[in-house]
């Protein structure tokens, strides 16, 4: 398993994260033809290496060629730019992810829809290259897991069209909500909305420590020449144990012993744990101080879920504490077809490992269904779609 991580000890910008992936190996050329496929003119890349702090790394430049001509853009005009392009489809697809992430956090800013939301930055040329330049490199680069460490974002203030403003700026704030963040590194804007967008898209995993082999590093060289090296540094890991169909990720455990609950009320709460977004909820019975019966309630979440499940822990329990942990899971790959039967489609969910199908198991609110409006068992259902998976 290839990994790209992004060590972003001193923040991401557009212009960073294009200089890093190159840095790391994406074809220069390659890049430069892709980008010609949004069939817009008035830019072009400079690519170069330079050093800050004595690191050397490459720079990579978006020059917009007549400024005053440079046009603001809304979602829509950007949309069409990137929809009428000969780019792959995963790459229009990855850049219009981090688009839309952008306008968003806009619309939220300023109190309006995301199709009024005037881009004053990203509606511009260089903030269209950097977005879909990331997108293509992203997909040169084949990785099959993205990670990351916690975001530097700076401190002070930042000039942006609205004036000065505060770091993070209100919009890269907004991007970077539920992501593990630093600030106060540097005295300036360490992340742009663009970098902060460009992660939030495609990053499968925030972590701050990593125990897999690194194969290449590369930097990315920032406009600034401050005592902090103005740099993003990524890695190259390889996962050589990974298993084929089998994806890794960080979650956590949430626990709390409960002896003073009323029993009725932890059906509720499973509920309200689900729903605010668990992975998964269970009840163990336990024996505490004193020999008293107690019930322990587990709850495994994706760390960015972990605020919301501790607030329904504590408003819908008796519970005065919770532990947490974090755990790795191990999932196989799954898929959701539809089978055809005689009785009428039923959705099948298909479990692989080692690029075999291991597991089908029907939705059973569809199997019920069809067993009730042809006044057949669930036994018959369930025997023809195993007809139908077989054959």
């Amino acid at each position: 398993m290839k990994i790209l991580y992004y060590d972003c000890f001193a923040g991401i910008s557009g212009d960073m994260n294009l200089g890093a992936l190159l840095d790391l190996g994406v074809d220069a050329n390659y890049l430069k033809t892709e980008l010609e496929k949004l069939n817009i003119e008035g830019f072009h890349l400079e690519i170069k290496q330079d050093q800050r702090r004595g690191i050397t790394g490459t720079k990579a430049d978006v020059i917009i060629e007549n400024p005053d001509n440079e046009k603001h853009r809304h979602l829509r005009h950007v949309e069409e730019i990137v929809n009428n392009s000969s780019l792959p489809q995963q790459v229009k697809t990855n850049a219009l992810k981090i688009f839309d992430l952008v306008a968003e956090a806009e619309a939220k800013v300023h109190n309006i829809s995301k199709e009024k939301v005037h881009f004053h930055e990203v509606g511009a040329l260089d903030s269209i290259a950097d977005i879909v330049g990331a997108a293509i490199c992203l997909d040169y680069l084949k990785v099959d897991k993205v990670m990351a460490a916690p975001i530097q974002l700076g401190a002070g203030t930042v000039k942006c069209a609205h004036g000065i403003m505060p770091v993070p700026a209100p919009a890269t704030a907004e991007i970077v909500k539920n992501v593990p963040v630093k600030t106060g590194l540097v005295n300036h804007e360490a992340t742009t909305p663009t970098g902060a967008a460009i992660l939030v898209a495609m990053v499968d995993q925030f972590t701050g420590h990593i125990n897999l082999p690194i194969t290449k590093t590369a930097y990315g060289i920032g406009n600034r020449d401050s005592e902090v090296p103005n740099v993003l540094r990524v890695y190259l890991l390889e996962d050589v144990q990974a298993l084929h169909d089998v994806s890794t990720e960080e979650a956590l455990v949430l626990e709390s012993n409960i002896d003073d609950m009323n029993p009725e009320h932890y059906d509720f709460l499973l509920d309200q744990l689900f729903d605010a977004g668990a992975n998964d909820a269970w009840l163990t019975p336990i024996i505490m101080k004193k020999s008293r019966p107690a019930v322990q309630v587990s709850v495994l979440c994706p760390l960015e879920q972990a605020f919301n499940l501790k607030n329904v822990i504590f408003k819908h329990s008796t519970s005065l504490g919770i532990r947490e942990y974090r755990v790795s899971k191990n999932k196989l790959r799954r898929e959701e077809t539809t089978v055809a039967t005689s009785y009428g489609p039923v959705r099948v969910k298909n479990s692989y490992f080692d690029g075999q199908r291991v597991r089908s198991k029907a939705e059973f609110e569809d199997c019920k269904k069809l067993a009730l409006k042809h006044k057949v068992s669930l036994s018959e259902i369930e025997k023809e779609i195993r007809k139908q998976l077989e054959s």
